[in-house]
């Protein structure tokens, strides 16, 4: 199902797996399914630029959390017969007031033994660390223990991980979205690079140049941190409460192996 182009491996059959991080939400396209680029799309357009016969899904949709992402993508995705996946998941378990890791690693796990079987490559995500302060930080330690069982899956399973609690030489409030929540179209180009560079694919994309974040007086801090509570923070916490999801309607912006271009 791959091939050698110049010695080096090309993948024909890439489907994407997961929530808002790999359909991109942060990374505005209105020339895309769902108004969206992301870095799974950026992956594929220059895995696209090494075979003749390139496909590519992306069946996520923000939101959703790992069950439900293995539930709906998991056998459509086998179905493609790949011989690429990514998938990510977790983010929105972890944050949860309560989420049961070992069950979510026991299903994670199956979900990967099903995909390698098939002979497919898979490349896994860790959490990014959202360090000690701000609204994440009370959630670093299940962050930390999620992240533990995804590396020890893909050891026993033979997956690659891109390892985002690892990466240290990028800051993050200048590759994350205004809401704080995903990733800004730097930061989708960022993962983009790290996802080739773990795939052992050489490829010409440097990282974006992006403006330092701004320096704020603590009137400054109060006003964007208001704005941001009433805009992002307080309607996710309704969906929260009232059992709604970002992804309620959403459909995945590439259900089937399509060519680039």
């Amino acid at each position: 199902m791959r091939g050698a182009k110049n010695g080096a491996m090309s993948y024909h059959r890439y489907v994407a797996l997961g929530d808002s991080f790999t359909e991109g939400v942060g990374d505005p396209d209105p020339t895309r399914p769902n108004g969206l680029r992301g870095w799974a799309d950026r992956v594929a357009e220059h895995l696209a630029t090494e075979t003749e016969d390139f496909g590519y899904a992306n069946l996520a949709i923000r939101g959703r959390k790992l069950a439900a992402i293995l539930g709906e993508q998991l056998e459509p995705a086998l179905a493609l017969r790949p011989d690429l996946v990514t998938i990510h998941g977790g983010g929105n378990d972890v944050l949860r007031p309560k989420v049961d890791l070992d069950a979510l690693a026991r299903r994670y796990d199956d979900a990967i033994v099903r995909l390698r079987g098939t002979g497919a490559d898979v490349v896994m995500f860790t959490i990014f660390d959202p360090g000690s302060g701000g609204i994440y930080g009370p959630m670093r330690g299940r962050m930390a223990v999620f992240n533990e069982w995804v590396r020890e899956i893909a050891d026993d399973r033979g997956a690659m991980v891109v390892d985002m609690w690892r990466m240290r030489d990028v800051d993050l409030v200048t590759h994350m979205d205004t809401d704080r929540m995903h990733l800004n179209s730097a930061g989708h180009h960022y993962m983009a690079l790290q996802v080739l560079d773990r795939l052992g694919i050489a490829h010409p994309l440097e990282p974006m140049e992006v403006a330092a974040a701004p320096l704020r007086n603590r009137r400054e801090s109060w006003t964007e941190n208001a704005r941001w509570t009433r805009e992002f923070l307080g309607p996710w916490v309704h969906r929260r409460l009232t059992g709604r999801s970002s992804g309620d309607g959403v459909t995945p912006k590439r259900p089937t192996l399509q060519p680039i271009g």
